[in-house]
Parts: C-alpha cells; sequence; structure tokens
C-alpha cells in the first residue's frame, strides 16, 4: 500500500475515531431535527423518550406494506450566452438551455426493513439520463430507469444495525438526486463533479451510541453496475448528530481506472474524502451547510500526469421566513488541478440564489439565477466556436410531488 493510501485511510479512521469520542462524551440529545438537505447515512435511533415525539405519521400514500412516493420536475432554463449547444455547461441535471424540459418523472417503491425490507426508485428524463450515463457500464440498459434497487436486512436483537445489498445512491455530497428535497434547484459543482452518483455492493449502517452512526461498503466503483476492473471499492462512513447539528464524514478508496489493453489490470487506486456539516439552529428560521470534497486517482501506469486531484468547497445558506417562502444563496469553489473531473484544468467559481415558494402540499416552484465563473475559455458561446469564462442563467421549475417522507 502506497505511503498516499496510508495517509488518507489514516485521515478518514481519524475523523470517525473523533467523532465517536464526542459521542460518547456528549449529552443526551433531543430529536433529530427533520432537515431539507439530506444526509444519506441512515440516523441513528433517538433516545427512547424522543422517539415517541419523532415517530412519523401514518404513510398517505400506502397499499398494505408497501408505501409509494413519486415526483414529476420540469423546468425552462434561459442561458445568457445563448450556447448553440443548447446546454448549460457543468450542470446536472437542468443542464437544457433556453428550452422547457422535463428533469425526471419518478416513482419509489418501499417496504422499512422489519426485519427484511426494500427500496426501488424508477423513472425517466433528463436526470435519470445524466444519472446512468456511463460509458464503462456492463449491464443491460435496463438499469437506465432504475436510480435505487435494493433489500435490506435489519436483524431485531442486532440493536440498529442495518445491511444494504443492490444499487444504491452514494453517501457522500451535501445534495440528492431529487429537486425537492435540496434547497437549490440546480445541483452544486462538487455534486456534479467531484463525488460519484451511485454504488452497486453491501452498504451497513449501525448506531453506536445516542449520537453517531457508523457504516461500511464495499461496492464494485463509482457509478457502475458491472465492475469495470478486477478490484473493489472500500467505503467508511460516519455521522455524529446533536440537537442542532450533523456532521457527516465519508471516505471512498478503491481502484476505479477502466481495464483495457493499455491497462490490462485496470491499476490506479481512486480516494475521495467527502465532509458535510449541516446546521440547524432549533426554533430558528434559517439553517445552513459546509461542504468539503478532496479527490485523488492515480493514473494507469504511462499516464501523464501520473496522477490527477481535485478539491473544493461549497456552502449554502437557507431562509425560511414564512412555511410558503424560502430563500438559498449558495456560493462554492472548486479546482479541477489536472483536469480528471470536467476536461479541463480549471479553476472554478459558482453563485447561486434559489426563491422557493410552496403553492400546496405537495407542489413547488422554484426561481433561480446562477453565474459560473472558470480561469479558463470554457462555457459555450453563440452557435459560433467562441467560448467564454462566464455562463449566467436562470431558471423556473416546477415539481409535483407525494409521498409518506415529505
Amino acid at each position: 500500500m502506497s505511503k498516499f493510501t496510508l495517509m488518507m485511510s489514516a485521515l478518514a479512521l481519524t475523523a470517525v475515531l473523533s467523532v465517536a469520542a464526542a459521542a460518547q462524551s456528549s449529552p443526551p440529545a433531543a430529536p433529530t431535527p427533520v432537515t431539507t438537505a439530506a444526509v444519506q447515512t441512515p440516523a441513528p435511533a433517538p433516545a427512547p423518550d424522543a422517539a415517541a415525539a419523532a415517530a412519523p405519521a401514518v404513510p398517505t400514500w400506502s397499499v398494505g406494506p408497501i408505501d409509494f412516493a413519486g415526483s414529476v420536475d420540469v423546468y425552462y432554463n434561459y442561458n445568457f450566452n445563448h450556447p448553440g449547444s443548447q446546454t448549460n455547461n457543468l450542470y446536472n441535471f437542468n443542464d437544457k438551455a433556453n428550452q422547457f424540459s422535463l428533469n425526471e418523472a419518478k416513482l419509489s417503491l418501499s417496504h422499512t426493513a422489519d426485519p427484511v425490507g426494500f427500496q426501488l426508485d424508477v423513472g425517466f428524463g433528463r436526470a435519470f439520463d445524466i444519472f446512468n450515463r456511463q460509458a464503462s457500464e456492463k449491464v443491460s440498459d435496463g438499469f437506465r430507469f432504475v436510480e435505487q434497487a435494493y433489500v435490506s436486512l435489519k436483524p431485531a436483537k442486532a440493536k440498529g444495525f442495518q445491511v444494504d445489498f443492490g444499487k444504491f445512491v452514494t453517501t457522500a455530497g451535501a445534495e440528492v438526486i431529487e429537486s425537492q428535497s435540496n434547497w437549490n434547484y440546480s445541483r452544486s459543482l462538487l455534486f456534479s463533479w467531484a463525488i460519484p452518483y451511485y454504488h452497486f455492493g453491501i452498504r451497513t449502517s449501525a448506531p453506536l451510541g445516542k449520537h453517531f452512526t457508523a457504516g461500511a461498503q464495499i461496492v464494485n466503483g463509482w457509478n457502475n453496475v458491472g465492475d469495470n476492473n478486477n478490484g473493489k471499492t472500500i467505503g467508511v462512513t460516519g455521522t455524529y448528530t446533536a440537537k442542532w447539528l450533523a456532521w457527516t464524514n465519508t471516505y471512498y478508496v478503491g481502484p476505479e481506472n477502466d481495464k483495457n489493453s493499455a491497462n490490462p489490470k485496470g491499476q490506479g487506486v481512486r480516494h475521495l474524502y467527502d465532509s458535510v456539516l449541516l446546521i440547524t439552529p432549533p426554533s430558528a428560521k434559517w439553517s445552513a451547510y459546509v461542504n468539503v470534497d478532496y479527490g485523488h486517482n492515480d493514473n494507469a501506469p504511462g499516464t501523464t500526469p501520473t496522477a490527477s486531484e481535485w478539491y473544493g468547497v461549497a456552502g449554502a445558506l437557507h431562509l425560511q421566513p414564512n412555511a410558503k417562502w424560502s430563500f438559498t444563496p449558495r456560493g462554492e469553489w472548486f479546482k479541477d488541478r489536472d483536469g480528471f473531473s470536467t476536461g479541463v484544468a480549471q479553476t472554478l467559481k459558482e453563485f447561486t440564489m434559489t426563491a422557493e415558494y410552496k403553492m400546496l402540499e405537495g407542489l413547488l416552484a422554484r426561481l433561480e439565477y446562477r453565474g459560473d465563473f472558470s480561469d479558463q475559455p470554457f462555457f459555450d458561446r453563440g452557435d459560433t466556436l467562441a467560448i467564454s469564462k462566464s455562463q449566467h442563467t436562470v431558471s423556473f421549475g416546477v415539481v409535483a410531488f407525494f409521498g409518506p417522507k415529505r
């Protein structure tokens, strides 16, 4: 194992152990607050006296033991560069410019593990096209309509331990696939270019005390169902929750380069460290998050450069003066040092302002301005070959959704 691998493994282990130590020394917690920016690691079990207060209402959309949820997400986007490609560079998923578009139409079926459960999310639209668009995929096109498909086991006497097997979204990142579960309409640069979307394999989670949840994963790799080499990727997660914050650390390590004639063994280890701090002050009309990512890939032998790095930081402040309106500014800085993620070695900055109006229960509208800025000519402009160092867009999106977990 290389010195770099040892260093990154030690960093991740240190973060997990330090948070665990904090969990053991903290006072009893109040119920974990409900948040919009989803932390994808399962939350630890609440204290016994808090469990009743935090118990969810009876699901509205259920048939017997099966819970149903769904959404339809449509938008119009205007790009001031008027790109001939009609594409917003760097965007995922609302990347269609100067036109109406379907972001996603999705249906979910699930059953909470008791002790056996499952999750199945299927749909179509631009988000699914990008989510499942992987050149190295070695499975049938049937998975192009599947976001998640996994079975769960949660033994009654295992004190909250759960294992999932199948295709599931990544634990890394401050945002998720579904627009209504994020504060902003467009996804951040870190979500789009620093981390994977999903994995196929096994993941586990278990509460350690009242405030800390630990997890481990063994998966085929990044964004693939069939593996692209002979190695497996290991994931380690840890989430500390308190009355007004949740701090999640995720570390993935494993070989991710394609196995081919130039690299018959698929050599090259990839590392990702992701940290998300979510702040939700009790009784306040604001919340915030900070997301930090660092990635390193050892390129295939004979490749120049021999290694690639990418790293960045993002933050958002969610203001909600009343039940109908909310406003969320987001800013971030991202460096793709070697062009590994975006195809160009560049430093990027991004600012977004999103206004949301909840028209009805399960129906919301968002108006969003976003500006992207690079230190290199990168963004399409006009019908010619001209490119620009900046891109400004305005989006208007409407999302209708239903289900037991709003």
